[in-house]
């Protein structure tokens, strides 16, 4: 049972963001701060990842372990209210990434997930940034 009246969680639910969060801004002053530039929120890539590196043809995205469904996170638990519409809205979104991954791959491009979970680990995060930016393609 929700705590909130719905217009209560309306309102709650109206905060959350989907570009520009928490998670999403602490991996790009780590980016940033290990020399690489990117474009932001990049269109000509299926899913607007959060960070292009459009010469190396990879994206980077940042995902929240809730909207995302973070297996075996306890980060992405589902509601106690409205259960079948939350699991449906947030497969919805697991199946989106899904696809996305499937078409950013078909362009020939390489994609890395970070998840809001792992931000607390900088030397875990750190490491995988710079191994995904700085591998070089299999066609080159």
């Amino acid at each position: 049972m929700d705590n909130l009246t719905p217009e209560q969680r309306s309102r709650q639910m109206s905060l959350v963001r989907s570009k520009n969060t928490k998670p999403e801004l602490f991996v790009r002053k780590l980016v940033f701060s290990l020399g690489f530039r990117y474009r932001l929120h990049y269109r000509r890539v299926p899913g607007k990842p959060d960070l292009a590196f459009p010469g190396k043809k990879k994206v980077v995205f940042v995902h929240g372990c809730f909207w995302h469904r973070h297996e075996e996170c306890k980060l992405a638990r589902i509601p106690k209210s409205r259960i079948a519409f939350w699991k449906e809205k947030l497969e919805r979104n697991r199946d989106r990434d899904q696809e996305n991954q499937r078409a950013i791959t078909a362009l020939g491009w390489k994609s890395l997930v970070i998840w809001e979970c792992e931000i607390g680990n900088v030397a875990r995060v750190t490491k995988k940034l710079k191994r995904f930016l700085q591998e070089k393609s299999g066609w080159h």
